[in-house]
């Protein structure tokens, strides 16, 4: 039986640089009836432990280390005893949030199983040096954090950020994937690869 994936919205505030956001955050939770995993775990930590209920949370997959992805792992870890997973070169952001919480490395080609369902890691920088996505060809969709949303690449006009490679890796690793691939994006509503792979040129003379 393939895993299902179900979507929380949080709210709660991203700071960077100096700067407060209040934002809403997609929270996926990937799994069946017994066992899930939670990627991005943000601001709410008890709505998410309510949704997850009486499954076993496997593991909190990280997308990237922005603290609104981050912000309720701590809590969520502590209440179930999972293990948490990030790329390592989000460290450097991770450790602002959660200093004394120590998470498992992603790499790129990573092959995270939860009920009977495969989510392969692909690497995809730009928005973060660390963010990632999440491809499941057998649930038809990616969970692309804050790599690529409806409308176009996810912000890089902050620390760590690089639009030209958060371009490479969108043109590189997402656009390669089945255009009627479902986008599972870390804020706002969901697309698909086809949609958005017609606005690439677009993104690309626009320079930012």
């Amino acid at each position: 039986m393939t895993a299902t994936v179900e979507r929380l919205v949080t709210s709660g505030v991203f700071s960077l640089d100096g700067q407060d956001f209040d934002v809403d955050n997609n929270v996926w939770i990937v799994g069946d009836g017994a066992e899930v995993i939670v990627v991005d775990a943000a601001h709410e930590a008890g709505t998410i432990l309510d949704t997850v209920g009486d499954r076993t949370l496997v593991a909190v997959v990280c997308t990237h280390a922005h603290n609104d992805h981050i912000n309720a792992v701590a809590e969520v870890v502590a209440a179930t005893g999972a293990p948490v997973y990030l790329h390592p070169d989000d460290r450097m952001l991770w450790d602002v949030v959660n200093p004394d919480l120590v998470p498992r490395p992603l790499a790129d080609g990573d092959v995270i199983s939860i009920a009977g369902t495969d989510l392969q890691v692909l690497h995809t920088p730009g928005h973060s040096p660390g963010g990632v996505c999440l491809y499941s060809p057998d649930l038809g969709a990616v969970l692309s954090g804050d790599t690529l949303f409806h409308g176009g690449p996810g912000a890089t006009g902050r620390s760590f950020s690089h639009f030209p490679t958060i371009l490479d890796s969108i043109r590189e690793r997402l656009l390669a994937l089945p255009s009627g691939t479902r986008v599972l994006t870390g804020h706002g509503d969901e697309t698909t690869i086809g949609a958005e792979a017609a606005s690439y040129d677009e993104w690309v003379a626009r320079g930012h």
